[in-house]
């Protein structure tokens, strides 16, 4: 069996180019404008949201990386999950989606087959239809899809409209990259290997099920800029702090032994990097969990901002890992404060 992760050199979310880099170039284009065009790339949204006339609008969006398992079934599941989730992080359902696939020529096609079911069966579960795509031959693996879906202007959420006083639900546990990084080096345990692989494969339709019925101010997915750098962007378009309670947020605990050893993604470093003098860390706050709230997730939680009502509610619907990680206030020198 050819082992998927050890043909790329970076996993899943991790791969992402440094938020730096890409926003150095993105700022420096300018913006198209329509008026049908209700979310651009201006806030670094999830996702496009474009305004079909009739009270719906049609969100769309794309996403693929390299294996982040060995299995080509699950990659496909993952990466399709991924994907998805750019949708439900805009209180979008998901209609249909088009593959998207770099593969060698040189690697069995019984493999690529295996992605394509993996994300076909994702997509059935997600209630939407895979109707195509595109394919090109490449060095190695890297799979994903473009997204389509739709809501109405009342149910739109954005990661901009966060108001002081919101808490902050966060829905999955973090700390897939570190495993994701320890799994490559044969140093990470079966079981922490399961949990994070589970997680990955599990879609964001329930949060986004959960919550259809309450005030969601402000809402994103966390994937490869990790918590801080996707909590930095909803704070920052907001004119907010965001203020982290680090003790209540959901963690695998072998992310947490791995970080002490060292295996961290080089996605976390880029993002630390560029995330430098945006960030309060309270003094004793351990470092393998900061790291952790640094690592790049794949097909990670939402991350959503609400009253704490409605966050009550949502957590009783929801369940465990669901918790309240911490709460948006008035504008401070951090964008994000960590206690």
């Amino acid at each position: 069996m050819v082992r998927l992760t050890k043909t790329v050199k970076s996993s899943g979310c991790a791969a992402k180019l440094p938020v730096g880099d890409l926003e150095s170039v993105l700022s420096s284009i300018p913006l198209m404008e329509d008026d049908r065009l209700i979310v651009g790339f201006e806030t670094s949204d999830d996702a496009l949201a474009w305004d079909m006339g009739d009270g719906r609008v049609m969100v769309q969006s794309v996403d693929f990386f390299p294996p982040v398992t060995d299995e080509a079934y699950d990659f496909g599941q993952i990466a399709a999950a991924n994907a998805l989730s750019d949708l439900y992080a805009m209180g979008a359902q998901p209609a249909v989606a088009m593959n998207v696939m770099c593969f060698p020529s040189c690697m069995e096609l019984s493999v690529m087959k295996e992605i394509l079911l993996g994300a076909q069966d994702k997509v059935r579960e997600a209630g939407a239809v895979i109707a195509g795509g595109h394919t090109i031959a490449d060095s190695t693996i890297k799979y994903g899809l473009s997204v389509t879906g739709f809501t109405t202007k009342d149910r739109l959420w954005r990661n901009s409209t966060a108001r002081e006083g919101d808490v902050l639900v966060l829905t999955k546990r973090l700390g897939v990259g570190i495993i994701n990084t320890a799994i490559k080096a044969d140093m990470a345990s079966d079981e922490a290997a399961v949990k994070a692989l589970e997680s990955m494969k599990t879609l964001n339709k329930r949060a986004y099920e959960c919550a259809q019925d309450l005030a969601i101010h402000a809402a994103t997915d966390v994937t490869g800029f990790s918590l801080l750098g996707h909590l930095d962007e909803m704070a920052r378009s907001a004119g907010l702090c965001a203020h982290v309670d680090t003790a209540a947020v959901p963690v695998f605990d072998e992310a947490l032994e791995l970080a002490r050893f060292g295996l961290i993604p080089e996605g976390a470093y880029n993002n630390r990097a560029y995330m430098e003098g945006r960030v309060t860390v309270a003094e004793g706050l351990p470092r393998e969990l900061v790291d952790v709230l640094y690592d790049p997730q794949s097909s990670g939680p939402l991350l959503l901002a609400m009253d704490e009502e409605a966050a009550s509610t949502f957590i009783s619907r929801f369940g465990a890992p669901a918790a309240i990680i911490g709460r948006f206030s008035k504008a401070e020198d951090s964008h994000i404060v960590l206690r």
